[in-house]
């Protein structure tokens, strides 16, 4: 593996499992140090901590909650002070309640709300003010914003779709500094908390999918590595989807 992000310093929110943990993981296999956030589950946040260290790269695991702001400016504020600096932020964090309209509660819209959008400003805001030239922020969206082909995914379609224009006026703000911020927007990724073998997948991969499979985590890191990277620097406000044709 070329070293191509050798010394540089990431944050992945929600990085304890899933497509974060697989972002953390590749990140450290092309050089960068690690910060991870979590929440509920230190033992999955360790782990991937170790993993990390295995590599070679130094690695933190902080609980936070993204629902918290002032959580998540305390995890980018020690990150930068372990680390030494940031130069890559992940906004992978994220929830999906779904629920009819009629049944859907205004405390869940609000916690979607705040995890899914406020949570990705409250982060690049925090992140920005330590980040030199070539820095990058990625957000996990969703391509979801594009399409929702089942009932009572509204409020999370919205909450992905906010991503896309704030991407597009971030960019405005920071390409001037020499930082780039876009979205990577998987579709069904196989994942504990949506395996690609359950009945719901098997609804998606008969009705909706062009390529029929759930992507890996690993397929969606390799894309968020390629944006951290130098290669990506002409790419900025930009969402890219990468959902085996589910948007086709």
């Amino acid at each position: 593996m070329d070293h191509r992000l050798a010394n540089k310093r990431a944050l992945v929110t929600g990085g304890s499992r899933g497509i974060g943990a697989a972002v953390a993981k590749r990140l450290a296999l092309e050089g960068a140090h690690v910060a991870l956030t979590y929440v509920n589950n230190p033992d999955r946040a360790n782990e991937t901590v170790e993993a990390v260290r295995a590599l070679g790269r130094k690695a933190l695991a902080i609980r936070a909650d993204s629902a918290d702001a002032q959580a998540v400016i305390a995890a980018v504020d020690q990150t930068v002070r372990e680390l030494g600096g940031i130069d890559i932020l992940v906004n992978n964090a994220g929830i999906a309640i779904i629920a009819p309209i009629d049944d859907y509660r205004l405390e869940d819209l609000d916690r979607t709300l705040a995890v899914n959008v406020r949570a990705v400003f409250v982060a690049t805001q925090a992140a920005v003010k330590h980040m030199q030239p070539s820095g990058r922020i990625i957000n996990i969206a969703s391509c979801n914003a594009e399409r929702m082909p089942f009932a009572g995914g509204g409020v999370y379609a919205m909450s992905k779709a906010a991503l896309v224009g704030l991407v597009k006026g971030l960019a405005r703000d920071l390409g001037p500094r020499g930082i780039t911020v876009n979205n990577v927007s998987p579709g069904p990724v196989d994942t504990e908390l949506n395996p690609a073998t359950s009945d719901f997948a098997k609804m998606l991969l008969q009705q909706v999918m062009a390529v029929p499979r759930y992507a890996t985590g690993d397929e969606i890191a390799s894309l968020v590595a390629y944006l951290a990277g130098p290669e990506a620097a002409f790419i900025t406000g930009a969402s890219l989807t990468i959902d085996g044709g589910f948007s086709a």
